[in-house]
């Protein structure tokens, strides 16, 4: 694990923040034990076999998650973007299902 990324996360301004940003890293880490994470573009990324795997992206009200190379998965309607990615709001006091968010992220990334 990157100490860069560590420090990212725990330095978020809101505590909430800081522990939703800390259960998606570890659940990406339990989903692809090899992904390699940096900082790129001002926020986490996590890498399988030097592809783009997930982003965890925060902003003032939210945090958001995105799973990479999609396209051809079904998501829940609440996810958004594009077919190649999708994303997930995760605002206070939501309660995200890291289950189906890890099963996703091991079916988007098993031909990374």
């Amino acid at each position: 694990m990157n100490e860069e990324v560590a420090a990212f996360i725990e330095n978020l301004s809101q505590p909430w923040q800081v522990e939703v940003g800390s259960r998606l890293r570890q659940m990406v880490h339990q989903s692809i034990p090899e992904a390699a994470e940096r900082i790129q573009y001002k926020k986490p990324h996590f890498l399988k076999n030097g592809h783009y795997a997930a982003v965890i992206s925060p902003s003032k009200d939210a945090i958001a998650f995105m799973i990479m190379n999609a396209t051809g998965l079904e998501f829940p309607k609440e996810f958004e973007g594009p077919a190649e990615r999708k994303w997930l709001k995760i605002r206070e006091g939501d309660t995200p299902d890291y289950e189906l968010l890890a099963k996703l992220l091991i079916q988007a990334s098993s031909t990374l």
